[in-house]
């Protein structure tokens, strides 16, 4: 058979869709990445407002504090004055030994606001002046003449001072109680615009999608379904099928390669009229293969984001915005496998990290809890990897879809000998391997690579497959 030589402008054609797909895919990106920028700052800022209240609530207690220790020096002072006795100046004493360290606190706390810390050093100077200057000596006038002092007293001037001193502390309260208010100005803003944001995002987001999968469905889905239908009239031996070439990038080059192809074939009829019955198996057998990848594979994962979906919808929480957001990244898994299998290519998943976070990832989907054991210290073949992914995709489905199960076991583990592959349920059992049973192809795909499955489904005790790989593919 003769192909047309390869046309040097391919690679540009070629990387029309993948340009098209990284610009959707940025797009979403930066709408996103600009929400949550938005949304972060403004998480930034309430923290901050939060802070900055806590900060407001210890300025008022270090003030009432300090405050209380004034009162207390002065209260000491009015009881030594009407007693005589010494004893009645402890309090005195203790709040005189309390202030300096009180007013440090207090001016720390205010250190950020120029106005408030002169108010607190005002203060600290007002209550020192008072004691050094007014308390101390008349405390050591009632010592010596005790009437003296009670004269001195009487004048007032100690109570002058005191509401002095107190009114300076009502004036740092409300200047405080002013400041917080502005504070909780800009924490409603901030919040205020962390919801615009998050609601902006979350509405970007969907629409970008809803596009993204309308140009996709336009350009890959539509063309890769015309290629299919021409691949089952090729198949059929109706050599004059043709696509129309109006495909971008891969899309195109896919269906000129089609047409080529067709062409191609229908020039060689002749030359292939011997080997049709081949053809025709080999068409068949490839068409078998992607029926089968796309129900163990796809409908396993649609089956999961359809009840997630429900589970969602059905909620209607505040909660909806995350989950609807981990439905997007699930559907947007769903299209690239779509998009791999299309082009003949097993769960990219499976093909990047190995075995193990590919059925880490089928049991996230699964409608049914997963116990998932894996020790795979090395990969196994590619086939193996392949049939084993399969087994698991295909046993989950079946849990969630008829047996009614509460949870699946699954087991996986590789030895000199080959791969192990254990799945139990506690569902009803039953399983057949009748006629329409996924259970059939996935009994070809093993017995195919030379393994050996073997099924237990006793009525109403659940059902298990044991399935045993060799490590090497005859």
């Amino acid at each position: 058979m003769s192909w047309r030589p390869r046309n040097p402008s391919e690679p540009q054609l070629s990387a029309g869709l993948t340009r098209r797909m990284l610009i959707a895919s940025g797009l979403l990106a930066l709408v996103i990445g600009a929400a949550f920028a938005v949304l972060l700052a403004s998480v930034a800022d309430l923290r901050a407002s939060e802070r900055s209240t806590r900060q407001s609530e210890e300025v008022v207690v270090a003030a009432n504090r300090l405050e209380r220790l004034v009162v207390d020096v002065e209260a000491g002072e009015r009881g030594f004055l009407v007693t005589g006795q010494d004893d009645s100046l402890a309090l005195w004493r203790s709040g005189q030994a309390a202030i300096p360290a009180q007013a440090e606190t207090l001016q720390r706390l205010v250190a950020d606001s120029p106005g408030q810390l002169g108010l607190a050093r005002q203060i600290q100077q007002a209550a020192n002046a008072y004691i050094q200057d007014y308390s101390t000596p008349l405390v050591e006038t009632a010592r010596r003449d005790l009437a003296a002092a009670r004269a001195q007293a009487a004048n007032g001037e100690g109570v002058r001072r005191i509401d002095a001193i107190r009114a300076e502390f009502d004036r740092l309260v409300t200047v405080e109680q002013g400041l917080e208010v502005e504070r909780q100005s800009r924490s409603g803003a901030a919040g205020r615009r962390a919801i615009a944001a998050a609601a902006t995002g979350l509405a970007g987001s969907i629409l970008l999608i809803v596009i993204f999968a309308a140009y996709l469905a336009r350009v890959i889905v539509g063309p890769v379904r015309r290629a299919a239908a021409m691949a089952g009239r090729l198949a059929s031996g109706d050599l004059g099928a043709r696509l129309p070439e109006r495909g971008v990038g891969e899309i195109g080059v896919l269906e000129r390669s089609f047409n080529t192809m067709a062409r191609s074939l229908q020039s060689s009829r002749e030359e292939l009229a011997a080997s049709r019955a081949r053809i025709v198996a080999a068409a068949d057998q490839a068409r078998r293969r992607i029926e089968r990848d796309l129900h163990d594979g796809v409908q396993q994962r649609l089956v999961s984001l359809a009840l997630e979906l429900r589970a969602a919808e059905a909620a209607a929480t505040p909660e909806l915005k995350q989950r609807l957001a981990g439905v997007t990244s699930e559907l947007v898994g769903a299209t690239d496998d779509l998009r791999e299998l299309s082009r003949g290519i097993h769960p990219a998943m499976l093909s990047e990290g190995g075995l193990p976070p590919a059925l880490r990832a089928l049991a996230r989907r699964s409608a049914v809890p997963v116990e998932l054991t894996a020790d795979i210290p090395e990969r196994p073949l590619e086939q193996v990897e392949v049939a084993a992914y399969y087994v698991v995709s295909e046993a989950l489905t079946n849990a969630a879809k008829h047996a009614r199960a509460s949870v699946v076991h699954v087991a996986v583990w590789a030895r000199d000998d080959g791969l192990h592959l254990v799945v139990r349920d506690d569902g009803v059992g039953g399983a057949t391997t009748g006629q329409g049973s996924g259970l059939v192809g996935l009994t070809d795909r093993v017995q195919a690579l030379g393994g050996t499955i073997t099924i237990t489904s006793p009525p109403g005790e659940g059902t298990t497959l044991v399935v045993d790989l060799p490590t090497e593919v005859r």
